[in-house]
């Protein structure tokens, strides 16, 4: 398949190069690996309420709706991006997973190749956050730790601690959202 440009990714980084290259008039497709819309969002765990959320940034071309801020944000923002893609008829597929991309060697186009088939393409633009491979890192006495250790990928929820001490390790928006929901917790 030949494509100007390929998207890899559809969460909110994805979504706006999408609106551009559209704005722009540049054939495209956009691939995300997930089931349906909402990037990460909807990987979120369900206590996670748009009122914990740091806030969402509007999408190019349309502002982000009034949340009720009891809401699910792992309902309410891949609402928003749904209807997002709807509005502006992006051209996305799913769930495509993207396992290699390489130099076409005959061109000096590039070879998306996918759970789909196969993409040539000139441009790719990487969107796809960090959800599915999320970092963890290395800190002293990690390894001695008898209690349980995660990502916030895995992020079970709040009332997994329910009378328990708990620590979390960095300050990015999923451990300041964790850290919210746990509070609101009898001890």
């Amino acid at each position: 398949m030949n494509i100007s440009a390929v998207v890899i990714g559809a969460g909110q980084a994805g979504l706006s190069a999408a609106y551009h290259l559209q704005r722009l008039g540049i054939d495209f497709v956009v691939l995300d690996a997930n089931d349906a819309p909402g990037g990460a969002w909807q990987h979120r765990w369900d206590s996670l309420t748009m009122h914990d959320v740091h806030g969402v940034a509007n999408l190019p071309g349309r502002a982000v709706p009034e949340f009720d801020l009891q809401a699910r944000a792992n309902v309410e923002v891949p609402a928003y991006f749904s209807a997002y893609e709807r509005e502006f008829d992006l051209p996305v597929r799913r769930p495509v997973r993207v396992h290699r991309v390489r130099e076409a060697g005959d061109t000096d186009e590039l070879l998306v190749e996918t759970s789909a088939g196969t993409w040539r393409t000139r441009a790719v633009v990487n969107a796809t956050g960090t959800w599915d491979q999320p970092f963890v890192p290395s800190y002293p006495g990690a390894a001695d730790f008898r209690g349980r250790q995660f990502h916030a990928v895995d992020y079970p929820g709040p009332e997994a601690f329910a009378g328990q001490r708990v620590v979390v390790v960095g300050g990015g928006a999923s451990a300041v959202q964790s850290s919210a929901n746990s509070r609101r917790l009898p001890t």
